[in-house]
């Protein structure tokens, strides 16, 4: 009989585990381990492997009680969905939760004002900062309300960031859907809709822009309803605050709302375990080094431990929280800078303590995986050898990209991933991070590739360079901006459509001369007019006969250019088809038409 709850032995276990380790954890022996399985309908034996849920269904039938391992670092790189996965059962079976402030982002249309909410929360200028009025970089601070923090992720607005914005809403425990009162629901505004209501994220509805003289908020709430995001008193239970970021209208209402969710969702995480966080940001600084924006999802990040960031083994040398004062620790919920790591790592890469104990052999593994990730595997086989050739075989724009940050290059990379390739394949050389150099224009030049730079110049050296090598460098601060060249270069090497024309029609009266490539004949003009050196189609029977050109056309045995309808003329028909009276000559010509991806 399994022992009372009072009495219950604690028992961790990790995401997985063999049925050999759980039963020496449990200190009982497989087979009772293998019999409780097989009753519960699971066939497993003692060198399988099983989940945290069918060990822990099988562990507390036999009296104990569970608990989620802390420590998570194994053989494997640890992701964000890992991560979510490690968070959800941590607040299902630890015991040793705290309430944690929450991680609110802000998303909606370009122009509805979300950056200005974030200008005016932080009291700082974003919108003026970035070009184009758009934030191009993920980046995070915390606010008070009531003696609360709450953690804010701000994420980038326009439609062409959508990987981005959803990195940033994955990470966050509370959106504020931002929609302007004069302006309505737009296409981002639907997107975010879809993605937060298929993610089930909480969510606040912020009207905007409420002072304008044709606001209009009951469209907005019709609207809103319409794509699935029903608030409160329209049907739905979602929190809307009337606001105007511009004027500071309502904003401490919409802060308190938001402890309001938090306080009904209750956040909470575990203090006394070893950090896991995300990388929001990274990039490399002349006088710093590696420098990582990381969000704490949960425990405690200090200076002096050792970390993974994705396959980056390094140490905690010097922390800084979101205004750059320097910290020893950092908590869950904070956004914070880590300044000297061995290497940058990528956005959205999982940071980890190190547990002490873990060899050197799982360092290694860590790394060589992360390579094998970034690299790819080569191709093994002959479909890919054949997938190959095609590729090789089309048509190439080849571009060297260089960005100020890697979040923002991996952004840039995302997005041109998804432009049409089905006849022209862009080729990206080489992506980094940092100014566009000598090196860079070398493989440029070797690839014939172009360099795009997002937020960098070239170096002098590169710029002479690049002059004298003819290699095209542009540089831009806005990334659609960018992304839209791309495009336009690549429609360049496009094969035209070519569009068929028809001009007029002509009645074969008279055949005049048998030619040794083609035939002088007579007739006349039925509608619209023939035009010299264009193409011929001749009907028979209302069946297609043969082709041509009209190369010579005669009107009262004088050359003309054209003829119109009505008149009677004769043509140079050059074609190997024969002629005869009665037959009808179309006359047509072709546009090409240039194509856009």
């Amino acid at each position: 009989m399994p022992t009372t709850t009072k009495n219950q032995k604690k028992v961790k276990i990790p995401l997985q585990i063999t049925v050999g380790d759980l039963a020496k954890r449990l200190e009982i022996s497989a087979t009772e381990i293998i019999k409780n399985l097989i009753k519960n309908g699971v066939m497993a034996s003692i060198n399988e492997t099983i989940d945290y849920e069918t060990a822990a269904l099988i562990t507390e039938e036999l009296g104990f009680k569970t608990e989620v391992e802390d420590v998570v670092i194994n053989d494997e790189i640890l992701t964000v969905e890992k991560l979510g996965e490690i968070l959800k059962l941590e607040n299902e079976n630890s015991e040793k939760l705290t309430e944690r402030a929450p991680i609110v982002t802000i998303l909606g249309h370009v122009d509805h004002g979300k950056t200005t909410l974030l200008d005016t929360l932080r009291k700082t200028h974003v919108a003026e900062k970035e070009s184009g009025g758009i934030t191009q970089h993920i980046s995070a601070y915390q606010a008070i309300k009531k003696d609360k923090l709450i953690t804010f992720i701000d994420t980038p607005g326009h439609e062409a960031f959508a990987a981005m914005r959803q990195r940033g809403a994955g990470i966050a425990d509370i959106a504020i859907l931002v929609v302007a009162a004069d302006d309505g629901v737009k296409p981002q505004t639907k997107e975010v809709a879809k993605f937060l209501t298929e993610n089930k994220i909480p969510t606040i509805v912020a009207v905007n822009k409420i002072d304008k003289p044709d606001a209009n908020i009951g469209k907005v709430k019709q609207e809103l309803a319409e794509v699935g995001i029903l608030v409160e008193g329209y049907g739905g239970d979602i929190p809307l605050n009337e606001i105007s970021a511009k004027e500071s209208i309502g904003l401490d209402e919409l802060l308190e709302t938001i402890l309001l969710v938090s306080e009904v969702q209750s956040f909470k995480a575990n203090e006394n375990r070893g950090a896991l966080g995300v990388v929001l940001e990274a990039h490399k600084d002349p006088q710093k080094g590696a420098v990582a924006t990381v969000l704490i999802k949960t425990g405690t990040l200090k200076i002096g431990q050792d970390i993974t960031i994705g396959g980056i083994n390094g140490r905690v040398r010097k922390i800084e929280d979101y205004s750059g004062k320097s910290i020893k620790s950092a908590s869950p919920s904070m956004p914070v800078t880590l300044i000297g790591l061995p290497d940058v790592p990528n956005s959205s890469d999982v940071l980890q303590v190190q547990d002490k104990q873990l060899d050197r052999r799982k360092k290694k593994l860590l790394a060589r995986q992360s390579y094998t990730v970034a690299r790819g595997a080569v191709a093994s086989n002959s479909q890919d050898l054949i997938r190959n050739i095609d590729a090789a075989l089309m048509k190439k724009f080849s571009i060297v990209i260089k960005s100020d940050v890697k979040g923002t290059l991996e952004a840039i990379i995302q997005i041109l991933k998804t432009i049409p390739s089905n006849e022209v394949t862009l080729d990206i050389l080489y992506a980094g991070v940092g100014p566009i150099t000598e090196t860079d224009v070398q493989s440029a030049q070797t690839g014939s590739a172009a360099i795009y730079g997002f937020n960098v110049s070239p170096t002098s050296i590169a710029n002479r360079f690049a002059e004298d090598s003819k290699v095209p460098i542009k540089s831009y601060n806005v990334i659609y901006e960018l992304v839209e060249d791309v495009k336009e270069q690549m429609s360049e090497l496009l094969d035209p459509e070519i569009k068929r024309v028809d001009l007029g029609r002509l009645k074969v009266l008279a055949v005049f001369k048998n030619l040794k490539k083609g035939m002088v004949v007579g007739g006349k003009v039925m509608n619209g007019k023939l035009i010299k050196g264009n193409f011929l189609e001749i009907l028979r029977n209302k069946e297609i006969e043969g082709t041509g050109n009209l190369i010579q056309l005669q009107q009262n045995k004088q050359d003309v250019a054209e003829v119109k309808e009505g008149l009677e003329c004769g043509i140079t028909f050059e074609g190997k088809e024969r002629i005869f009276p009665g037959d009808t000559i179309l006359c047509y010509k072709e546009e090409q038409i240039k194509r856009k991806l």
